[in-house]
C-alpha cells in the first residue's frame, strides 16, 4: 500500500512538473498583457507596478481584430465544409474499394504531408493574381482543404476499415443503396473521426502590427488564443477519443 502511494505521489509530481513546463511560455504571455510598454521594456520577469487593462481595447480597435476574427470564422467553416465533405467519401472509398494503386495512392498523400506550405505561397500567389482570385475567400478555403486532406483522409480511412462489414451488408440486404449505406450506416459511426478532423483544421493566423509596443503585443496574443485554448479545453476528449481510435486499425 505504501508502495502503491510512493507511485501514486511520484506520478502526480510528475504531471505537476508537465503542467508547469507546459504553462511556462503561456506566464510571461499574460504577465506583460497587463503591463505598460516601459515595464514590459524594463523588465518582462516583473510584476506589474499597476494593471493596465487598457492594453485589451487598444489592441481590439487598433488591429480591427472583431473584423479579423470574423473573416477569420468564416474562412474556417468554409474549410471544415470542405475538407470533411470530400475526405469522408474519399476515405469510405479507399476503405471500403480494393484499390489497386493503394501503395502509390498512400505514398502520395504521404509525401503530400511532408511538403513545407512555405514552398507553395508564391506560385499560388502568382497563380491566384492571373486568375483574379487573390481575396476570394472560397479560394483561400480550397487551399486550406488540400493542405489538410492527406493526413485526414488516413484518419478517417482507420475509421471505416474498423466499421464490420456486416452491418453494410444487412443494411444492403434490406434494399438500402451504396450512397444510403455511407450516409446513414458508415458515416454516423464515424463521427469522433469527423469531428478530430474539423478540430485539426487550422484556425487562420493572425498578426498585429504593433512595433515595438509589446504589451498591445501580448494582450493582442491573449485575445487570439484565449479563445482556442478555451474551445480545445472543452472538446479535448473528442479529440484525444478521435485519434485514439482512428489509430487501432490502418
Amino acid at each position: 500500500m505504501q508502495r502503491r502511494r510512493l507511485e501514486v505521489t511520484a506520478l502526480a509530481g510528475l504531471l505537476i512538473l508537465m503542467a508547469l513546463v507546459t504553462l511556462f511560455p503561456i506566464a510571461p504571455m499574460l504577465l506583460n498583457s497587463v503591463k505598460s510598454d516601459i515595464a514590459v521594456q524594463t523588465n518582462p520577469l516583473a510584476l506589474p507596478d499597476h494593471l493596465a487593462l487598457d492594453n485589451f481595447s487598444k489592441a481590439w480597435d487598433q488591429a480591427h481584430l472583431g473584423r479579423s476574427i470574423f473573416l477569420s470564422l468564416r474562412i474556417v467553416c468554409l474549410t471544415v465544409c470542405f475538407t470533411c465533405s470530400t475526405t469522408c467519401l474519399t476515405a469510405y472509398a479507399l476503405a471500403r474499394r480494393k484499390v489497386r494503386s493503394w501503395p502509390l495512392v498512400s505514398g502520395y498523400f504521404l509525401a503530400a504531408t511532408t511538403v513545407p506550405i512555405t514552398l507553395l505561397i508564391f506560385p499560388l500567389y502568382g497563380l491566384l493574381v492571373r486568375l483574379g482570385l487573390l481575396g476570394n475567400e472560397a479560394v483561400l478555403a480550397l487551399i486550406y482543404t488540400a493542405i489538410y486532406t492527406p493526413f485526414s483522409v488516413f484518419l478517417l480511412r482507420s475509421y471505416f476499415l474498423a466499421i464490420p462489414l456486416e452491418l453494410e451488408e444487412a443494411a444492403q440486404i434490406d434494399g438500402a443503396s451504396g450512397f444510403q449505406i455511407f450516409l446513414q450506416v458508415a458515416l454516423p459511426l464515424v463521427t469522433p473521426g469527423v469531428l478530430t478532423v474539423a478540430l485539426i483544421v487550422e484556425f487562420y493566423s493572425f498578426q498585429g502590427r504593433f512595433g515595438t509596443q509589446w504589451s498591445l503585443m501580448m494582450a493582442n496574443s491573449v485575445l487570439l488564443a484565449g479563445p482556442i485554448i478555451i474551445i480545445f479545453l472543452i472538446l479535448q476528449r473528442f479529440f484525444v477519443e478521435g485519434l485514439v481510435a482512428g489509430s487501432v486499425k490502418g
